[in-house]
């Protein structure tokens, strides 16, 4: 059985007539936790409104000591800012008290407010914003039900699952339950859920329209194909300005998901690279540029793209003023690249500047990419997981050098090797993790080490 304290700011008195055990945020700083204390939960009616006040370190100090609180720091921080609701949900009464509002008819989506933000008192502004509501700012009848409301949950049992309480952080995954190439299959993304709460983080998979706020996550891992002008990076872009641990950052997601960027930033850093033209037009003049500086094949690719999507291969001039007339139509500039055929590709992991796992991408059948859209049957070619020492120096070295140029978050960096020579193609800022393929050589190792990058990261948030 839970003993039920109610802290308030200052004055217990106001509601002493709603519970025997309403203390003041003084008391409970000085006079708990008690020895031999039973099970405490907290209800904190202290004002939150500001980052540091008595409201804010009595969540705090509550967690600290174990006692199960509402609000929670999280909710506090993310109440701060103001939710926007849906537009169904703005049409609720101003005043939420634990989940419950005077209409009935209400209280369906009350229930869900509270439920994603457990507070004792929320209020609904005229925008249609969520905040924490006072219980100083209340009138006496509002002051009256709120204290009926008060005294009805306090004999209620709180639904906080036990499990869920071990874990230290809490991670949203982000997925895209339709993707037909996502990142990362079913069997991996549970490897990491898993491996994620061998580090004390909570880790879900979500969609984008299953995070309905973001800032309750201490953490977001993108596992959704990613692009510049998509949800993805609008949402890194926001975890990010809201203090979360973002893998990949919205700078890796800029930097690799545009190639005129990576070309050019591996021309100013010397990475080695195949040979590459920006072209911004298709007149006589440049075509005949085009043909001085490659031979027939050459290869032609959208600034964006992902999973070998936006690549083409050109034999002729036909072809070629063909394919950049319907690129042009799409971008305003079109990456020319030499044709170099090889049997597989090598894809090297990297984290953080370092190389976790290495794969042979052979080429799809009867393709010349490790990938063929419009195959049917034989979509990809075959793979060969090897530990990271058995690497090619010149291939391990160029991947390094690669990654760089980019950041220090999660990256797939792939290597064409020839004749001793390595040749960067391009660095992916999601790269693909699925199980039974860049996880056979290390397992389930692979996961506790990515998830081990985030746990540090988290811990550093924590110091600074």
């Amino acid at each position: 059985m839970f003993k039920t304290l109610i802290v308030v700011d200052n004055n217990e008195q106001s509601l002493a007539h709603a519970s025997e055990n309403v203390i003041t945020f003084n008391t409970y700083l000085r006079d708990y936790p008690k020895h031999n204390e039973p099970k405490t939960r907290i209800i904190n009616l202290c004002d939150t409104s500001q980052y540091l006040s008595k409201g804010y370190y009595c969540s705090l100090l509550a967690e600290a000591r174990t006692h199960q609180v509402l609000p929670s720091v999280k909710t506090i921080n993310a109440l701060r800012s103001g939710q926007h609701l849906a537009v169904n949900e703005t049409d609720l009464n101003s005043l939420i008290y634990f989940g419950t509002v005077p209409p009935k008819a209400q209280e369906k989506a009350a229930k869900a407010i509270f439920k994603q933000f457990p507070a004792p008192i929320l209020c609904i502004d005229e925008q249609g914003r969520l905040q924490q509501g006072s219980i100083s700012l209340l009138n006496c009848e509002q002051h009256s039900r709120f204290v009926e409301k008060l005294i009805e949950f306090t004999q209620t049992q709180w639904r906080i699952s036990s499990s869920q309480r071990r874990y230290r952080w809490d991670m949203a995954i982000l997925v895209d339950h339709n993707e037909k190439v996502p990142p990362s299959d079913k069997d991996a993304i549970a490897r990491f859920i898993k491996a994620a709460a061998k580090l004390g983080i909570f880790a879900q998979a979500l969609s984008f329209d299953e995070i309905t706020n973001i800032a309750q996550f201490d953490a977001l891992f993108i596992r959704q194909t990613t692009a510049i002008d998509h949800l993805t990076y609008r949402l890194a872009t926001k975890a990010q300005s809201l203090g979360l641990v973002v893998m990949d950052d919205a700078d890796s997601i800029l930097r690799c998901c545009n190639k005129v960027y990576l070309h050019d930033a591996f021309n100013y850093q010397k990475v080695p690279s195949l040979k590459t033209v920006v072209v911004a037009d298709q007149t006589t003049a440049t075509i005949e540029q085009l043909e001085h500086t490659f031979s027939y094949p050459l290869v032609l690719k959208m600034p964006e793209g992902s999973f070998s999507k936006g690549v083409f291969k050109v034999s002729n001039r036909d072809e070629l003023n063909t394919k950049l007339t319907e690129l042009f139509e799409f971008s305003a500039l079109v990456l020319a690249q030499e044709y170099m055929y090889t049997e597989y590709d090598w894809r090297v992991g990297v984290l953080n500047g370092r190389a976790i796992y290495a794969c042979r991408y052979l080429m799809a059948r009867n393709h010349w990419q490790i990938y063929n859209h419009d195959a049917k049957r034989f979509f990809s070619g075959g793979f060969e997981t090897l530990p990271t020492f058995e690497l090619p120096k010149v291939v391990l070295d160029a991947a390094l050098k690669a990654c760089k140029t980019v950041g220090k978050g999660l990256y797939g960096v792939d290597v064409k090797e020839q004749q001793g020579r390595a040749f960067v193609l391009e660095v992916n800022d999601n790269p693909s993790i699925d199980h039974k393929v860049e996880d056979a050589y290390l397992g389930d190792e692979l996961y506790m080490i990515i998830m081990d990058e985030f746990k540090q990261r988290l811990e550093a948030r924590g110091r600074g």
